[in-house]
């Protein structure tokens, strides 16, 4: 289902510059936080998953999976969606396949992301 999603959807972006009234300056602050934090977030992915500790990754998905929908960045909010779900059923398997598959979406969002001119 994840891979349906689109990676980024413009009109979400559109909705939120339209929500804080075009302001540009806003905007790339917004992004260059994400930015910073989803790398974070992957980090800490990657430390449960390869720990097998499925608590451990239930806040960093839940936080990426949170932040991401709200810049429109839908198909990695589901990947960290579907990350959380594990977590919270306590299923450490494929764990790190799916942290790698976000890791993967990471790079496509940010390649979107740059197309969109949310990114220099």
């Amino acid at each position: 289902m994840a891979e349906e999603a689109p990676v980024l959807d413009r009109s979400v972006v559109a909705e939120l510059r339209e929500s804080v009234g075009d302001d540009d300056a806003f905007i790339a602050d917004l992004v260059a936080t994400y930015l910073a934090e989803t790398a974070d977030h992957l980090a800490a992915m990657d430390a449960a998953a390869t720990a097998g500790d499925a608590a451990a990754i239930v806040r960093p998905a839940h936080t990426l999976k949170s932040s991401s929908a709200a810049l429109g960045a839908l198909r990695l909010a589901a990947i960290a969606r579907d990350i959380e779900m594990c977590g919270r059923a306590g299923d450490a398997a494929d764990l790190t396949a799916r942290v790698a598959d976000a890791r993967a979406t990471w790079a496509e969002t940010l390649r979107e992301m740059a197309a969109a001119g949310l990114t220099k």
